[in-house]
């Protein structure tokens, strides 16, 4: 049972669609159970990146333009709240077989100021197991060539790529199937190389999360044949709403597995923790959730180096609880996990 399942990411015309289609829509439910709220959890916390974070705010954003939308639409309450999303740094997730014109945007945009962007690899053949976000490269050959034009789009400007969320996991989990093992972490440990080929590419491997995969000694293993040791670490709570304090006991238990290897955690939506009761989809468009710590590098722990804004708040999980297609824009979401942030 993995948790969650990762959202592809969506080009702007098909964000900007969404947005349109769903704007006065709220995410069902209200706020269930109680868990750690993060220390930077007052409303002024949300209001302007973090001068601790180095990276790259985009000013094009879909929670930016949901800003200017209900702006214009004298939504003025709803849109300052917006603004916990908007003005802070959140992950680009390449979209399609042509990752470059996404990634290159990208690069020009922060290029000014030099500040790191933060991009999301996740192309891996199989991925996602069938289920809300199924897809990915057709075969490893196109796997291979896809991720040395991500690299190369990126060239020599400052970024960070968490790659592939969910791919590791699933070969621990028994998601993906044994005979495609090997071809996996073959293929990942080869994008470790071709990101890490880059002069200012930082790498993290993601790991899943503490809800997942209790044991976090299954996946040394894995992470060590995916290339983990030439990566810069590995990634945390993707997608997922498991509290800081349990996924920094988790991150240091592996850390301590892999000869103290650095981490970063997403802490794009768990400022109240998961969905209490263990119910059903507990990982899709869970409603009462917030948003978590604003991403910085100011951690505190030497081997934590960031919480990051991985997942984008506001994007669905896929098609439940109300939610469309997973990857689309939701502003009902959105404004959820934004008012409740700090509250």
């Amino acid at each position: 049972m993995s948790g969650r399942r990762i959202l592809p990411a969506v080009s702007a015309a098909v964000a900007v669609s969404a947005a349109l289609a769903v704007g006065c829509s709220s995410p069902p439910g209200t706020p269930s159970g109680s868990a750690e709220v993060p220390a930077a959890s007052t409303a002024d916390a949300y209001r302007g990146g973090s001068a601790s974070s180095p990276f790259w705010v985009d000013p094009e954003s879909d929670a930016a333009r949901q800003v200017s939308a209900w702006e214009e639409a004298g939504r003025l309450a709803d849109a300052k709240l917006l603004e916990r999303i908007s003005t802070h740094p959140v992950a680009d997730w390449p979209a399609g077989d042509d990752p470059e014109d996404d990634i290159r945007t990208a690069v020009r945009g922060a290029s000014a100021s030099r500040q790191r962007v933060l991009f999301v690899a996740y192309n891996i053949p199989h991925r996602d197991c069938g289920a809300y976000s199924a897809g990915g490269a057709s075969d490893p050959d196109a796997y291979r060539s896809w991720i040395e034009r991500f690299a190369a789009a990126i060239g020599d400007a400052p970024a960070t790529v968490v790659l592939e969320p969910d791919a590791v996991a699933h070969v621990v989990d028994g998601c993906t199937p044994p005979e495609k093992h090997a071809e996996r972490l073959d293929l990942l440990a080869a994008a470790v190389d071709t990101l890490k080929a880059r002069p200012e590419t930082r790498v993290y491997l993601d790991a899943g999360n503490p809800e997942w995969l209790a044991d976090p000694g299954k996946l040394v293993e894995p992470l060590r044949r995916a290339g983990v040791g030439r990566a810069d670490g590995f990634s945390l709570n993707v997608a997922n709403f498991q509290t800081n304090d349990t996924v920094k006991a988790y991150g240091a238990r592996l850390s301590a597995l892999l000869d103290g290897a650095h981490y970063v955690i997403d802490s794009s939506r768990n400022g109240r923790g998961p969905l209490s009761g263990g119910r059903s989809e507990a990982w899709c468009n869970p409603p009462g959730r917030a948003l978590g710590t604003p991403p910085t590098t100011a951690t505190g722990d030497e081997r934590l180096d960031a919480y990051l804004w991985i997942k984008r708040p506001g994007d669905s999980d896929g098609p439940c609880r109300g939610g469309p297609a997973a990857g689309a824009w939701w502003p009902g979401y959105a404004l959820g996990l934004a008012r409740a942030a700090g509250s």
